[in-house]
C-alpha cells in the first residue's frame, strides 16, 4: 500500500514537513497531489478591519466574491510553532511563529497556505 494512503492527515503533513526540512525533495514530492499550490504572504499581517481597509484602499474601490464551489470532501490539517535558522548572512535566528494550513484528499496534498512573522522580524 502506498506510504500516503497508511497515514492520517496529520502525519502525513508531518512527514511532508520532514522531508522538506531534510531537503529530501524526491520523498517530499511522493505526497504532492497533482495541481498542489503553496501561498506565502504577501504583507505585513494585519489585525483589524480598519488596517485592511487602509491596505485595500488603493488597490480597488471595492471588491465581491465569486464563489466556484464549497468543498467538504477535503481534510484540514493546520501545523504551527516557530522558526529557527540563519539569515543570509550566518546570523541565527529563532522563535519566529509560523503557521501551516494543508488540504488533504485521497491521501495526498492538494494545497498549502503559509503564515508566518519572518518578513516582519528579518534585518533590513
Amino acid at each position: 500500500m502506498d506510504h500516503a494512503a497508511q497515514d492520517t492527515s496529520a502525519a502525513l503533513v508531518r512527514r511532508y514537513l520532514d522531508a522538506m526540512e531534510a531537503r529530501d525533495l524526491a520523498t517530499a514530492k511522493g505526497f504532492l497531489a497533482e495541481g498542489f499550490t503553496m501561498r506565502f504572504p504577501g504583507t505585513a499581517p494585519m489585525t483589524t478591519l480598519e488596517e485592511l481597509v487602509a491596505w485595500s484602499k488603493p488597490r480597488y474601490r471595492f471588491v465581491r466574491k465569486t464563489y466556484d464551489g464549497f468543498d467538504d470532501a477535503r481534510v484540514v490539517v493546520y501545523c504551527y510553532g516557530t522558526l529557527s535558522g540563519e539569515w543570509p548572512d550566518g546570523t541565527a535566528f529563532e522563535g519566529i511563529r509560523f503557521i501551516d494550513r494543508f488540504e488533504v484528499a485521497e491521501g495526498k496534498l492538494q494545497r498549502q497556505d503559509v503564515w508566518n512573522d519572518i518578513a516582519e522580524v528579518r534585518p533590513q
